[in-house]
């Protein structure tokens, strides 16, 4: 019976010790997805992203291409709004293009590089080789990491928690939260597939606008009588209010100009979007910014961003990169103050 007994604990032990043995540690799997990207010549996926920064939830589909080195194509679309933008990055530079105004503008960027993309496999996976603190979970079917970001303003989003399929590795879901875990940007990914081929013209500025128009024609002239709602910034700087609001008379309708001081000063101007008859990129001075429900354009002093058929731009010389980003992205509301 003693004998028997022993012979029990023994095989409960080998069966222990197999189990540990086919446990992968963090440091294995973080490994692997290093790897995994080191050898990826491409990939296609779609999303689901939704936005919580704003009154109501937003949705948007993203469609990304990725050819290795840093060829990108990432198409946002809200198709309840019939909102289309699409960031490139071939050869000639990034590009950000917006079909139904059929504007075009061109970066000298590092982009996607200079900041964490939550709908980009690598820079998802760049994030969890980086963060030495990063906290590991496996489950049946997945590997979860929670991460720091690398946002321009990383103050507001300063952590993600990432799901990984732990059959291929492919993305899940990626939930971006505030410092106190609320989470604000969720991206579902719907399919994922691997080492996908891709010719040069994939990536070109004018075949994906021509594309893209198919789908949202170029709006048509601006009707001068036809206003817009002024926007008010829902974020708050301390000690900067509202001054003046300033409305002005254009070619196009009108131009609001609203005016904060107090600490730090900046100015908000809103006036109707107009499209271009040529489709000629625009170079401009400063990197492309994911406003999450828009791509902006940001430099030292000015941000700038096109939203439901508005320009709008803030401009100061006292706000940081980090505080202009977090103005714009609270410039959505449906109220009027």
């Amino acid at each position: 019976m003693k004998r028997k007994f022993i012979m029990l604990l023994i095989g409960l032990s080998v069966m222990l010790l197999l189990a540990a043995c086919g446990t992968k540690s963090q440091e294995d799997v973080t490994k692997e997805l290093t790897k995994k990207v080191e050898t990826l010549k491409g990939y296609k996926a779609e999303a689901k992203m939704t936005l919580q920064m704003g009154t109501d939830p937003q949705t948007y589909d993203i469609e990304v291409w990725h050819k290795d080195p840093d060829f990108y194509r990432v198409a946002l679309k809200n198709a309840q709004k019939d909102q289309s933008q699409m960031i490139l990055r071939n050869k000639e530079g990034v590009y950000v293009l917006t079909p139904a105004l059929n504007k075009s503008f061109r970066f000298q960027s590092d982009w996607p590089k200079n900041s964490s993309q939550a709908y980009l496999y690598e820079s998802l996976i760049k994030d969890i080789a980086n963060d030495k603190e990063a906290k590991f979970n496996a489950t049946k079917d997945h590997y979860v990491y929670e991460t720091k970001t690398r946002y321009q303003n990383n103050q507001m989003l300063p952590y993600q928690e990432i799901t990984l399929n732990k059959s291929d590795l492919s993305p899940v879901s990626v939930k971006v939260m505030d410092s106190d875990k609320n989470t604000l940007v969720t991206v579902e990914f719907t399919k994922v597939k691997f080492d996908e081929e891709f010719d040069k013209k994939d990536f070109d500025m004018q075949k994906n606008m021509t594309g893209a128009q198919l789908e949202i024609p170029v709006m048509a002239e601006v009707d001068k009588e036809e206003g817009f709602s002024v926007m008010y910034p829902e974020a708050e700087i301390p000690g900067v209010s509202i001054e003046s609001e300033k409305e002005v008379e254009t070619e196009d309708g009108k131009r609001v100009i609203l005016t904060y001081t107090g600490e730090k000063s900046f100015t908000l101007i809103q006036e109707k979007a107009t499209a271009v008859q040529a489709s000629a990129a625009t170079s401009v001075n400063g990197d492309p910014v994911d406003l999450g429900f828009t791509i902006g354009a940001i430099s030292h002093n000015m941000i700038s961003w096109t939203h439901n058929g508005v320009d709008y731009m803030i401009a100061s010389s006292e706000l940081s990169e980090e505080e202009m980003i977090t103005i714009a992205q609270s410039v959505q509301g449906d109220s009027i103050k």
